[in-house]
């Protein structure tokens, strides 16, 4: 029986995907583009044999989907059967008061860890490949290719859904916790939803192009300090005539995520899942570490679904610390009163506040261009950028992708106060489901911080965000944007100004909140 050898789509955002159609002429214009001017990927750690036999290993990513499978489906069923009081329900618990702050703490340090072993696109996987881990040749499904102006829109497409899901959860109050069975249907509708999708389109296209998560883990990921899969000499890839990385080989399935390990400059859109690194039959794919905010810094095929993305996430995380503040309240009581909507969020306002946060940085961000374009800014590029919308975009992109970590910062703080006041519930959880403790347990009641202190570890981890920023902002506009500007003071001030604000804007909007509770 003959391989899988259906071609990856080239409509993909990264047209060197394309390169493995292309001819010798053309190929070579991709080589000079990709030269060593690109950052080294860092430690090959796939070097080591012990490793190199583990990322081979057909069982290793099963193995790492397995334990989450468990907890995922125990917190449907404890959550559907059982009590019906969060702290006590493990379901609950452990969604809300530990599992989202642990997948925080796993992008900034790692990337896109969780995504190598989500329970959810692993389940979805399995089902579509007919198997828990061999190489299989056919698969389940309809195997469609994802329309090309829906891959065109690449992260903003998953940010429309996480703000759908958020205010699913907001409006029904299933993170507050709620009622523990509000968090067992969530993800019941998750687990759902992606299976559809991986019965209906090919490889993991749920996961790369709709998951309501990828987004978010994808830019708060940038930070880690894990490269991803990237080949060792592109010469070899832009060469290679079999593309079994992306096509698939004996030995493994072609890319899930659609990624070129030749032209990868950032850890964006690398899954983990190891398959590029096994269906290579040059062995040219390598496992490699980096400095943290590499793939923040260093990409210098910088992408506008990204940018729009963090403007959109940033919006999502200073609405969510608005509307906790007495002053909002207020506010959202009034509309929903004349709307007729039932209670908070009001959907209206909801959207309105996002899109409006978002717009203000892109509008920021178009006033800066305007008026270093004023003062003789020149953007060395064939033919300049004369227009408003080339000189907006050279703008905003490398400015939101220097906002990642203070925006990635602002959601880890915003999930502290649960996690230091109630994740020791997860404990008497555990009893309970076993007939023991319950909410007389004096490790029910148990926190690891006080109110005050939290507030200060929020503003101190926002602090680490924004200086985090400063120095992404400072690196990436010292590359971009200062080498072809004659106002160079006028750019740093600008884009570090920026930085500061929002930094600021975050800590205040803590203190508010503190007030406010």
């Amino acid at each position: 029986m003959a391989l899988d050898t259906r071609e990856t789509p080239v409509h993909l955002e990264d047209p060197v995907v394309r390169s493995m159609h292309l001819r010798a002429p053309e190929r070579t214009g991709l080589a000079a583009r990709f030269a060593a001017s690109d950052p080294s990927p860092g430690l090959d750690l796939a070097r080591n044999p012990r490793v190199a036999r583990l990322l081979r290993n057909r069982k290793f990513q099963f193995l790492l989907i397995l334990p989450n499978q468990i907890v995922f489906w125990t917190v449907i069923f404890v959550g559907l059967l059982g009590t019906a009081i969060p702290g006590l329900n493990f379901g609950a618990a452990i969604t809300w008061y530990v599992w989202f702050c642990l997948v925080f703490v796993m992008m900034v340090v790692v990337g896109r860890a969780w995504c190598a072993m989500c329970p959810f696109g692993g389940f979805g996987e399995w089902i579509q490949r007919r198997t828990l881990f061999q190489r299989t040749q056919k698969a389940l499904g309809l195997g469609r290719k994802v329309p090309e102006p829906i891959a065109r829109y690449g992260f903003v497409i998953p940010v429309a859904s996480f703000l759908l899901l958020t205010w699913i959860e907001e409006f029904f109050n299933i993170a507050g916790p709620g009622n523990p069975a509000d968090t067992a249907w969530m993800v019941v509708g998750i687990v759902a939803s992606a299976l559809t999708f991986f019965l209906v389109f090919e490889r993991r296209s749920f996961c790369r192009y709709f998951c309501p998560l990828t987004s978010l883990i994808g830019t708060v990921g940038s930070m880690g300090s894990v490269a991803g899969f990237r080949t060792r000499d592109r010469e070899v890839c832009l060469s290679c005539t079999t593309k079994d990385c992306m096509r698939g080989g004996t030995d493994g399935f072609g890319c899930p995520w659609y990624t070129w390990p030749g032209s990868a400059d950032s850890n964006l859109a690398c899954g983990l899942c190891t398959e590029c690194y096994k269906s290579c039959s040059e062995d040219n794919v390598g496992l490699f570490l980096q400095k943290p905010l590499t793939s923040v810094v260093a990409p210098r095929r910088r992408r506008a679904d990204v940018a729009w993305a963090v403007a959109l996430l940033f919006g999502l995380v200073l609405y969510q610390q608005i509307n906790a503040t007495n002053v909002y309240n207020s506010v959202d009581t009034w509309l929903n009163s004349h709307m007729g909507f039932p209670h908070y969020p009001n959907p209206v306002a909801y959207l309105a506040i996002i899109v409006a946060l978002a717009a203000v940085l892109a509008g920021i961000t178009r006033g800066f261009s305007a008026v270093l374009a004023r003062r003789d800014l020149e953007l060395a590029a064939p033919g300049g950028f004369a227009d408003r919308r080339s000189r907006f975009r050279a703008f905003f992109v490398p400015i939101a992708y220097g906002l990642i970590p203070v925006m990635g910062a602002d959601y880890f703080a915003r999930q502290l106060p649960k996690f230091f006041k109630h994740a020791a519930r997860v404990v008497p959880s555990v009893q309970h489901i076993v007939g023991f403790s319950g909410t007389g347990s004096p490790i029910y009641a148990t926190r690891l911080l006080g109110d005050p202190s939290i507030v200060v570890v929020q503003v101190a981890v926002i602090a680490l965000g924004t200086l985090g920023a400063l120095w992404a902002t400072w690196r990436i506009t010292g590359r971009e944007l200062v080498p072809v500007s004659r106002s160079v003071v006028g750019v740093r001030v600008a884009t570090t100004g920026l930085v500061v604000v929002a930094g600021l804007a975050a800590a205040i909007l803590y203190v508010a909140m503190h007030a406010a509770s």
